[in-house]
């Protein structure tokens, strides 16, 4: 079975890499801009999304389908997750490194995200929904969960409109290597 050795995985995350594959190769990215979610006050919940969750449309959990996550990531007419990534996340996550966040209700899995844990650094991989919002309440089910683990760094990779709308903003590369390094000190 072919993955990346975890060694090598983790290797990159802390010094600010991350692979992807693209027809079946396999590539690492260093942006020059870094995309980051603030942990603190700074962490905004969009109004309608506010009324969303007092509704509790679904339940959250945490490591309960990891690989499942990555399939619904995967799961898009273009993907960097190819079975190389699929497995090189799954043993990650087999180490205690890569963890999951599930939006489930009685139909079943409906969205979820994963990333990377080192230290007090979190490094989200991606996300996805199959019903309206599952993604959203991922993503605020995982800050509040790095925030009781006393995380620092939540990377984003890059910025979109949509992790902006959580108070997501970019940072250059060289002020991310400093939060980076002070939030990987194990």
């Amino acid at each position: 079975m072919d993955r990346i050795a975890p060694d090598v995985l983790l290797g990159a995350y802390v010094q600010g890499v991350f692979p992807m594959s693209e027809n079946g190769e396999i590539y690492w990215f260093q942006p020059k801009m870094r995309g980051i979610i603030p942990l603190d006050e700074r962490f905004h919940i969009p109004h309608g999304l506010k009324r969303a969750l007092k509704k509790h449309p679904f339940q959250l959990r945490i490591d309960t389908a990891f690989r499942e996550v990555m399939e619904g990531c995967g799961d898009r007419e273009e993907t960097w997750i190819d079975p190389v990534i699929m497995e090189s996340y799954c043993h990650l996550f087999d180490l205690g490194f890569a963890h999951s966040v599930e939006c489930w209700d009685e139909q079943g899995l409906q969205g979820g995200l994963y990333g990377v844990r080192i230290g007090k650094a979190f490094f989200g991989e991606s996300m996805f929904s199959r019903k309206t919002d599952a993604s959203k309440f991922a993503l605020v089910k995982l800050v509040h969960w790095l925030r009781d683990e006393d995380v620092e760094l939540l990377d984003t990779q890059w910025m979109t409109d949509h992790l902006r709308s959580f108070g997501g903003y970019e940072i250059p590369a060289a002020e991310y290597q400093q939060l980076l390094a002070q939030a990987v000190e194990i």
